[in-house]
């Protein structure tokens, strides 16, 4: 028998808890009876022993976990994320076996599943790899190899952090002076369209932002169910934020034909389809289009904006590549700029969130994770809760903030660092349109692979004519038949590509996202081992 001195308690408020030690119960776990006052008797059985369980690597498995596959949260489950899918870790695991000198047909990984610039050996800004190192080792402004305007940028920004360290916490809608910054940007931007700092939210990248505002929008139950509209194809953060907060995902078709334009009549029979099963209460527009690479028509524009209204939409704009512009005869308009411009019919109603980022147009600082988003609109007990939301995560990291500060106020003409920055920037984007043109150029002379011009962002999203009997093989495997075609592309030539399918498209088609991010000697190389794989592939399943 176990008597009370055997029995330490441990006291926290108002609860006692007891721990024993029993050194000759084999299980070491003690049955403690009823026990309304801790002098009473306790006594200690042995609990029955179970046959443990292995796991597949040989270790003890417990049998009693809180957390399993059936118990997690089931929103999660139905994420998927195609950008960084299969096809992309066994990419990696094919460059592990190169390594370890595994014999492959191909020397060498090409990814272009992502788009990731500067992995793909895109050169960072001088001007703001510059500031950015002042503002990490403020021992640096002493140092003389640094121009003086680069100093007075980092001086700037780190004034504005706490105690001068760009390692604090900053406020949680973002550095006021960054704030101020931006809005002055979107003024410039939108050819004298004012823009309050109070309206601006710093994010961590413009994911965070677009994951963010979509859990304000999500509510009611059944039919009343938040039901959100987004573009097929579509980048996947959508439907993975839609799957992960439970909303309803409600699909509107480009149109590839008409080189993946935006059709009115299209988003009409969405919406009246959708409302029969959900609440339709947000549409997403992505400009310029991923993974589609199309730009919008100022018309265009003005059409959403006045189906939105119309209809009480919430419009959320991702404009993420607005400086990735190349054909000939397009132009980027901002979806604020049309919206204030069409009157005050449209700018005092139609609610908006427009989204930017450092990771893209000629930047490509994915790593940074910094962007921004400005609402307009907003209902100000909304904007509240808003604020309440963002400062739970605290903040974004200051880090990003500073770059992005950097993107939305570069070097002026007269600045020391003006010529080089200029240079910089013209060179990145107009390598970008080379490869662009390049790109169309060559795919589209492979019989079976059919692309449109890519007029903006980073990728190209071709259609593709599979044989049946690929097909076929494919769905015998359990495959999509393009991500079955992408994963033998993989194995056979070592370049990384997305299957269309990770995106949405509409039955019976099959397509590939592939940046154009690659220098443009290894671009050529994957667009003739492209052909050529192609051509094979046709002829294996012919």
């Amino acid at each position: 028998m176990l008597t009370n001195r055997s029995v330490r308690v441990l006291k926290r408020g108002t609860c006692q808890v007891y721990a024993a030690v029993y050194p000759k119960c084999p299980s070491g776990v003690l049955n403690f009876s009823p026990m309304p006052s801790p002098h009473r008797t306790l006594s200690a059985t042995p609990a029955p022993r179970s046959k443990p369980k292995m796991s597949q690597n040989g270790a003890l498995q417990r049998q009693d976990k809180v957390l399993t596959v059936d118990t997690m949260n089931a929103n999660v489950k139905k994420v998927e994320y195609a950008v960084r899918g299969p096809i992309v870790q066994r990419a990696v695991q094919i460059e592990k076996e190169l390594k370890e000198g595994v014999k492959k047909p191909f020397e060498e990984v090409i990814k272009a599943n992502i788009g990731d610039a500067h992995a793909m050996g895109q050169q960072p800004i001088t001007f703001f790899r510059q500031v950015m190192a002042l503002c990490v080792y403020p021992k640096l402004l002493d140092d003389n190899k640094f121009p003086e305007d680069v100093k007075n940028r980092a001086r700037r920004i780190l004034e504005a952090c706490g105690g001068n360290s760009i390692g604090a916490y900053t406020t949680s809608q973002g550095i006021d002076c960054v704030r101020h910054d931006i809005a002055n940007y979107i003024k410039r931007r939108d050819g004298g369209v004012s823009s309050d700092p109070d309206n601006i939210y710093l994010t961590t990248g413009a994911s965070d932002g677009i994951a963010t505002v979509l859990k304000l929008l999500t509510a009611g139950e059944n039919r009343t169910r938040t039901g959100v509209m987004i573009s097929i194809p579509q980048y996947p953060l959508y439907s993975a934020a839609i799957a992960e907060l439970g909303a309803v995902q409600v699909n509107y078709y480009l149109n590839e034909e008409k080189c993946w334009s935006l059709d009115i009549s299209e988003l009409q029979r969405s919406l009246q389809a959708a409302r029969e099963y959900c609440n339709p209460r947000v549409l997403c527009i992505i400009n310029p289009g991923n993974p589609t690479g199309q730009v919008q028509s100022r018309q265009c524009i003005e059409d959403v904006i006045r189906f939105v209204a119309k209809e009480n939409l919430f419009l959320m704009a991702d404009e993420v590549y607005q400086d990735n512009v190349y054909a000939e005869g397009c132009e980027f308009h901002s979806f604020k700029k049309v919206l204030f411009e069409m009157g005050p019919e449209y700018s005092n109603k139609v609610e908006l969130v427009s989204f930017h980022s450092t990771s893209k147009c000629y930047m490509g600082e994915c790593g940074f994770r910094g962007g921004y988003m400005e609402v307009i609109n907003m209902e100000p007990d909304v904007k509240a809760q808003l604020t309440k939301l963002v400062s739970v995560r605290l903040c974004p990291p200051a880090p990003g903030q500073a770059l992005m500060d950097l993107v939305v106020n570069p070097p002026e003409p007269g600045e020391h660092s003006y010529p080089m920055f200029f240079k910089e920037r013209t060179a990145v984007l107009r390598d970008l349109a080379e490869k662009a043109k390049l790109t169309e150029e060559i795919l589209n002379t492979v019989p079976g692979i059919s692309c449109n011009p890519v007029q903006g962002a980073m990728y190209s999203f071709p259609r593709i004519a599979l044989p049946e009997r690929a097909i076929s093989e494919a769905k015998a495997k359990g495959q999509a038949p393009d991500m079955y075609y992408c994963m033998t592309l993989l194995e056979e030539t070592g370049i990384c590509l997305v299957p269309g399918s990770g995106f949405g498209q509409k039955d019976g088609t099959y397509h590939f996202r592939m940046t154009i991010l690659p220098p443009k000697d290894k671009l050529k190389i994957l667009l003739n081992k492209l052909k050529e794989f192609h051509q094979k592939f046709t002829q294996q399943y012919s």
